[in-house]
């Protein structure tokens, strides 16, 4: 009951900090529970992406820091965040994501380079997905970066792409899981030059860890 709450909360705040954003693609989502794969652009990116998603409820990552108030411990926990120490990730970062996926049938909103200010992709998507069965989904957001500038009401557009191919019968290696990374950013270039061909975003590998 929380969760759809907050939902409608966050649907206010975004109808009036920014307006009614577009959602291009939401035919590809599926009806089963699925992973959306995104890169990270904004910290309020997964707000947008779970409204997309409505009536299904998400899950996602947040680091661990923003669980010591008891206040946001409180909204987060709710909203089916889970903690994540990114300095020292254990096995709930893999078992925590599954078990919602599977037995809760929530959708796992994940950032496969885990940063905004990284470009690399890590192998974390194709373990989840190999061990909840459940499908990647390519997601961009294209809007504004800076959070003045989304209150001016520019334009947001969350695009979505068909699911990347992915052989759940077969031994995950490293070979797959380059190629689900490749095919995963072959996905989001196509997503944002269907929304926006001039549309660029460039992380600064310079900004430090706790600015995310």
């Amino acid at each position: 009951m929380f969760y759809k709450f907050i939902r409608q909360v966050a649907r206010f705040v975004v109808f009036v900090v920014n307006g009614r954003f577009k959602i291009i693609g939401k035919e590809n989502l599926p009806d089963k529970p699925y992973i959306i794969v995104a890169p990270h652009r904004t910290w309020w990116e997964p707000i947008f992406f779970a409204l997309a998603i409505s009536p299904k409820e998400a899950t996602f990552m947040a680091k661990i820091e923003l669980f010591k108030n008891p206040i946001l411990r409180y909204i987060l926990v709710h909203a089916h965040a889970f903690p994540v120490d990114r300095k020292h990730p254990g096995p709930s970062v893999i078992k925590t994501p599954v078990k919602a996926l599977k037995n809760k049938g929530q959708v796992l909103i994940m950032f496969p380079s885990g940063t905004r200010y990284s470009e690399e992709l890590r192998g974390g998507a194709s373990l989840i997905a190999k061990l909840s069965k459940a499908p990647l989904v390519p997601m961009v957001y294209q809007g504004p970066l800076k959070f003045s500038d989304l209150l001016k009401h520019k334009n947001v557009t969350i695009g979505v792409g068909p699911e990347i191919d992915f052989n759940f019968k077969a031994k995950l290696t490293d070979e797959q899981t380059q190629k689900v990374n490749q095919d995963m950013e072959i996905a989001w270039k196509q997503i944002d030059t269907n929304i926006n061909p001039d549309f660029k975003y460039i992380p600064d590998p310079q900004k430090k860890e706790f600015e995310d």
